[in-house]
């Protein structure tokens, strides 16, 4: 997450009822949280160690396209590049995070959480490394951050809670759930548009919506299809039918006329 969410923050009570956090949000605030404090002190032992530490370990489609480092699209969403970054995507999945592990379990939700972490990832090694062919954009810049992940929770929290009330803080407005996510797109999309000097990677941001929508819609795009192909085939027996019908009928010869008795 980045300047936009702060600017644009909410607060939305504690979520559900019972514990105020769930286990799953609990073990990925620990994790973060335990990775962030390891880059901190390598960081006093090794003021050059942030930048081996990005290199290595976070999203650099050059090197996931040409050496191979395939545990990028991962362990990118697990490492921050500042106390702010952490904190604020820290505070953005404990928000929407817990209603969704309460709904789903903590093993889908995890299973979520790294499908859209993932996802977002190979949209940003895509665009970035197309952009780079092109001359737009490098493609060797690291990208850090569980921003991906968080937006395609935002995502969720949309479909599944579309009239929950969001604050926009410190505006005294609220907002269904449906309508911030989607101001939330839209910002991330004109940042894509002006984007180079934010340090966001409204790609990220982007991508972790996108695929979010995709996997959570996937059945119905599935049974669309399913029942279009049944269709095509009934339509297709049909007209075959059809035709020999009326090959049958061309083919009878007329009844003898019944006699007649006047």
């Amino acid at each position: 997450m980045g300047m936009e969410t702060r600017r644009y923050g909410f607060r939305p009570g504690f979520p559900g009822n019972g514990n105020w956090i769930t286990p799953a949000i609990k073990e990925l605030f620990f994790l973060n949280t335990g990775i962030f404090l390891a880059q901190t002190i390598s960081e006093i032992f090794n003021p050059a160690s942030p930048i081996w530490i990005f290199h290595n370990f976070g999203l650099v489609p050059y090197d996931v396209v040409f050496r191979g480092r395939l545990w990028q699209p991962i362990t990118y969403a697990f490492v921050h590049g500042g106390l702010w970054h952490l904190l604020i995507n820290m505070l953005m999945l404990w928000m929407f995070g817990c209603d969704l592990e309460r709904a789903w379990g903590r093993i889908r939700f995890y299973r979520y959480y790294l499908i859209t972490a993932i996802g977002a990832a190979v949209c940003i090694v895509l665009i970035k490394f197309a952009a780079s062919i092109g001359g737009v954009a490098r493609s060797d810049v690291p990208t850090v951050g569980s921003s991906g992940a968080i937006f395609g929770i935002l995502m969720a929290a949309a479909i599944l809670f579309p009239d929950k009330q969001v604050w926009l803080f410190p505006l005294p407005v609220m907002l269904p759930m449906r309508a911030f996510v989607f101001i939330m797109g839209l910002i991330a999309f004109f940042g894509t548009l002006g984007s180079g000097g934010d340090g966001i990677s409204h790609l990220a941001h982007l991508g972790g919506l996108l695929v979010g929508y995709l996997y959570l819609r996937r059945g119905s795009y599935f049974y669309r299809v399913r029942n279009s192909y049944s269709d095509w085939q009934r339509r297709r027996l049909q007209r075959r039918f059809e035709v020999y019908k009326r090959r049958h009928e061309k083919d009878t010869p007329p009844s003898r006329p019944d006699d007649w008795v006047n």
